[in-house]
């Protein structure tokens, strides 16, 4: 006969994968700021500076990845699959919070390549657009369509403001940092003129203000005890 995990089994999964994501967040947004200062001062070599973007895209990928996890393993007894081991992975794009989780994972893989491309030397404009500009931006649409996504799992099915929630804090603050991302974002597009960005303050700060954005969510994620079970979203007409 098969032992079927406890609840209080599965409380402390899904508590040990959501300190995994929070730590990462952490990690990911402190080593963005960083890069970001770094390249403001202009002090720094160019590589240091990416390098430091490279590993924290890491941790933000880290983190996306590990919040699917926690979507896929919360609720696992509600649908009578509850199982001794951690799911990986399973399709469930009914689910809101799957749905966050995953288009999050996936801008954070638009950041990585992104990340790895601006090691390359010698582009022109076109192609710094093409290779570094263009996932960079599609990277920010993710994440600000994941916070949507996110906004209205915590809401019920609607965007509002629940200052006593734990979970809106962490999405909330969240949201604003994918928005200033999105401006950073905006901002980086190189002139082809001047072969310059259109504002480089602009995304130096933008991204250091989003970044520090992550990793006080993934400090007040750290907080956020979740729960083995979930509510079943209801499909609208």
């Amino acid at each position: 006969m098969t032992r079927q995990p406890t609840a209080t089994a599965e409380s402390a999964r899904l508590t040990t994968i959501n300190l995994v994501a929070a730590v990462a967040f952490i990690l990911g947004g402190s080593l963005f700021a960083l890069g970001a200062v770094l390249a403001q001062d202009g002090e720094v070599a160019l590589r240091t500076v990416n390098i430091t973007y490279l590993v924290g895209g890491f941790f933000f990928s880290l983190g996306g990845y590990v919040s699917v996890l926690l979507a896929v393993n919360t609720g696992l007894g509600n649908d009578g699959t509850a199982g001794a081991h951690v799911r990986w992975w399973r399709y469930q794009p009914e689910r809101r919070d799957w749905m966050s989780a995953v288009v999050l994972f996936v801008g954070t893989l638009l950041f990585a390549v992104s990340l790895v491309a601006a090691f390359a030397e010698g582009l022109t404009p076109r192609q710094s657009n093409g290779w570094i500009w263009f996932p960079d931006i599609l990277g920010c649409i993710c994440f600000l369509v994941s916070g949507h996504l996110a906004m209205l799992e915590v809401g019920g099915g609607h965007v509002g403001v629940h200052v006593d929630a734990l979970s809106w804090w962490v999405v909330a603050v969240n949201q604003l940092g994918s928005i200033l991302f999105f401006l950073a974002g905006l901002a980086a597009f190189v002139r082809p003129a001047t072969s310059a960005a259109l504002d480089a303050g602009l995304v130096n700060w933008g991204t250091f203000s989003g970044a520090v954005c992550f990793a006080a969510g993934g400090v007040v994620q750290l907080f956020d005890k979740p729960t083995s079970t979930r509510t079943v979203v209801q499909k609208t007409p």
